[in-house]
């Protein structure tokens, strides 16, 4: 999982990019990247290992000149977590091509080989995104004419999508001609497209993975990019768009809703926010109508994903709403550390107990869900070691039992706490009183009201259905 972002403005866009990476720091936390396009058709690249805040200063954006520019916050699910994957990626031929990738691909291997033995393109790296980038340029190669049009890059990306497969939102810029953007033909990753009007006849926008870039910049949210969709804009800012795709469909991530999204985003018109709130309360009637028997004192959050889905089953079982744990701010965010080791060190580091809120209490706690049983396995110990009399434990997504091939670091069944177990022995495995999951397709259909273009929702890491 990755964070994007891209503009065209009418003044230098370097610390507006820079701005836009900072809010979405929670999509990557390894590296982070910008380039811009000068008034030479120069461009003017910075990019390092960390967070965006440590990878830029104010003498590193002053030289990133330009009015157009894209933007890169990296989580490594594919290549090698070195500075040489560091994004945007670049490529000289055709004319420069500079791009920045959210998702992964799942035959790299294959177009990695075809692009070297039949059209003499080496990548330097192991990283998908540079495969993305030149396929891209190789099928954009194919027009010898300068300056080449907007359907030659349509033409392009329309070709691309026959070639990949995968997930993948892309923001990228073509010397000479300008900024480019498209999405898979299954709308996995997330992209959304805004406007900031400067005054009656200049415009200036954003596309970006989520709606929040938008906000804290002053744009306006226009829409998502439609799978399928290309999206051209000129230096001048003209807007050109179109479906490069004849089987496109709506199938977004669900984990996307569940973590990894700001709850402040909107994707694919489905408030973040709002289905935190109804995971709450399809999984606070579970429990109040499956779950009895239970005897609890307080609904205790994992923070921070979990809280708002904590605060509606605490209203459904008219139980208190407790703070239990304090979040130390400056520990990132464990699941896309990258280094098993070190993430499951930082658990430790992350919380504390408020031990008043479980000595001698039975509680319920809440967390968005459980991939590895890492974090759950310590926190259930830690109230346990605060006294608390009971612990159960209660999960806002569904099991995650499969791989997952479209972005997230899950890629491998045997690290999944519950692949090929029960829920009984899952529980055991926690070291929980009581364990309760999610029910998939109550979630789906839930979310799928808000937005009826959506049929299904990429769901594989819960049912091993995978879409592309």
């Amino acid at each position: 999982m990755c964070g994007v972002v891209g503009i065209v403005g009418n003044h230098a866009i370097a610390q507006s990019i820079y701005d836009a990476l900072t809010v979405l720091q929670h999509r990557g936390q390894d590296s982070a990247g910008i380039t811009t396009m000068d008034q030479h058709n120069f461009f003017r690249i910075h990019k390092s290992s960390g967070l965006v805040r440590d990878v830029f200063n104010v003498n590193d954006l002053n030289r990133l000149k330009g009015n157009m520019g894209i933007g890169h916050v990296r989580y490594p699910t594919s290549g090698e977590n070195s500075i040489y994957e560091v994004q945007p990626f670049y490529v000289n031929s055709p004319f420069g091509i500079t791009l920045a990738h959210n998702g992964n691909l799942v035959n790299t291997n294959s177009l990695r080989k075809q692009l070297f033995e039949t059209q003499r393109r080496h990548m330097n790296t192991a990283s998908d995104s540079e495969v993305l980038l030149n396929i891209f340029a190789s099928e954009l190669d194919q027009f010898q004419h300068y300056p080449i049009t907007s359907e030659n890059i349509f033409s392009a990306i329309s070709k691309t999508h026959q070639r990949v497969q995968g997930a993948y939102s892309c923001v990228g810029m073509i010397i000479g001609h300008g900024l480019f953007a498209f999405r898979d033909p299954n709308g996995i990753r997330p992209l959304v497209i805004g406007e900031r009007k400067i005054n009656y006849n200049k415009t200036e926008y954003i596309i970006a993975s989520e709606s929040v870039a938008l906000d804290i910049l002053g744009f306006k949210h226009l829409r998502d990019v439609a799978p399928g969709e290309g999206i051209f804009l000129t230096y001048s800012g003209q807007l050109i768009t179109k479906q490069c795709s004849i089987s496109s469909k709506y199938c977004p991530c669900l984990f996307e809703y569940v973590y990894f999204a700001r709850p402040d985003s909107i994707i694919d018109k489905i408030s973040v926010y709002t289905a935190r709130i109804k995971m709450g309360q399809i999984l606070g009637k579970k429990i109040s109508k499956e779950w009895k028997n239970l005897s609890i004192d307080a609904i205790i959050p994992i923070p921070e994903t979990s809280c708002d889905t904590a605060l509606e089953i605490a209203r459904i079982l008219k139980k208190p709403y407790r703070q239990g744990f304090v979040k130390n701010r400056y520990v990132g965010r464990t699941f896309i550390i990258s280094n098993p080791n070190i993430r499951k060190k930082s658990i430790r580091y992350k919380f504390n107990v408020n031990k008043a809120e479980f000595y001698k209490k039975k509680v319920l706690l809440v967390d968005d869900s459980i991939v590895r049983g890492n974090t759950s396995r310590q926190i259930v110990e830690m109230a346990r070691d605060a006294g608390a009399v009971n612990v159960y434990l209660a999960s806002a997504a569904p099991e995650i039992r499969f791989p997952n091939l479209y972005g997230i670091d899950i890629p491998n069944s045997s690290e999944l706490i519950a692949y090929q177990k029960s829920l009984n022995e899952i529980r055991i495995a926690i070291g929980a009183d009581a364990l309760i999951f999610q029910n998939l397709s109550d979630l789906e259909n839930k979310l799928k009201k808000y937005n009826p273009q959506i049929k299904n929702f990429e769901s594989s890491i819960f049912n091993g259905i995978y879409p592309a």
